[in-house]
């Protein structure tokens, strides 16, 4: 049995791209500089891969709550994203512990251009949350 999390849309400022490039101390110009991103060829600045990991861990807090514990989260980029895109979250809880508390969450983030980005969020849930996930008893039953 998997649980799915509620999509997040999320539309992408020049703000968004250039802030969040800067506050992760990436200072490439194509994050922030339109005319260097358009001498590098690609249409504009683009989302760098910090922003789109700190947004995916965003999307299962807020699915979670505040006390979510992020373990672990593994992505790989695709597609780009710039301003004017709107980025598309989606999960599906795919493994859980209940003796734990721990989730494994499959993630993938999609704009009109593509999918940008996918991987899995490994998180630990608190007691109290209001959409926990059933326990797993599929491994066995399923490989029946």
């Amino acid at each position: 049995m998997t649980t799915t999390l509620p999509p997040l849309s999320i539309p992408v400022t020049a703000t968004l791209v250039a802030g969040g490039a800067l506050a992760t101390h990436d200072y490439s110009l194509v994050h922030h500089d339109r005319q260097a991103a358009l001498a590098a060829g690609t249409r504009d600045i683009f989302m760098n891969i910090l922003t789109t990991t700190g947004l995916v861990g965003r999307y299962v807090t807020d699915w979670g709550g505040p006390r979510v514990r992020l373990s672990s989260v593994s992505i790989r980029l695709g597609h780009p994203v710039h301003p004017g895109d709107t980025l598309t979250f989606a999960g599906e809880v795919t493994e859980y512990d209940e003796a734990t508390r721990q989730a494994t969450i499959t993630v993938t983030a999609d704009t009109d251009g593509g999918q940008h980005a996918s991987g899995a969020v490994v998180a630990v849930l608190p007691e109290d949350i209001q959409d926990a996930p059933a326990p797993t008893t599929h491994d066995k039953e399923e490989s029946r």
